[in-house]
């Protein structure tokens, strides 16, 4: 297996597809590191040389902010958001839906699994 900026992209796939599995490089971003470096999209990663490696890692160390680098950057936006106490930072803190989505139902990956409540009563109860 290939090894690019400390992941292993899959041999068996094109290297349009193999880029991808690199954080924050998605298909359009990997099919245009192809074309920048005149490397045929649909080669598998596999075929690739030692050079050719080199110089797709050198382009998105230089022009691009993947793996390392981003998921830093995305912490301290979040780090940031929480520190000024806005609204967005208070949902990061209390790990609810950030953008908007509804709470009353769903949600439930961001909420764990529910939690029993202990003596309430239900609809029937009140009869």
């Amino acid at each position: 297996m290939p090894r690019l900026m400390g992941v292993d992209i899959p041999n068996d796939k094109q290297i349009q597809y193999s880029l991808t599995y690199l954080y924050g490089v998605g298909f359009n971003s990997a099919r245009e590191v192809c074309e920048k470096l005149g490397i045929d999209p649909t080669l598998p990663a596999s075929d690739l040389d030692d050079e050719q490696l080199s110089r797709i890692s050198a382009l998105l160390e230089r022009d691009y902010v993947v793996e390392g680098p981003l998921r830093r950057q995305v912490a301290q936006n979040i780090g940031r958001l929480r520190e000024i106490k806005s609204y967005r930072g208070m949902r990061h803190r209390l790990s609810l839906p950030v953008r908007g989505q509804r709470t009353k139902t769903n949600a439930r990956t961001r909420k764990g699994p529910r939690k029993t409540v202990a003596g309430k009563k239900g609809v029937k109860d009140l009869r």
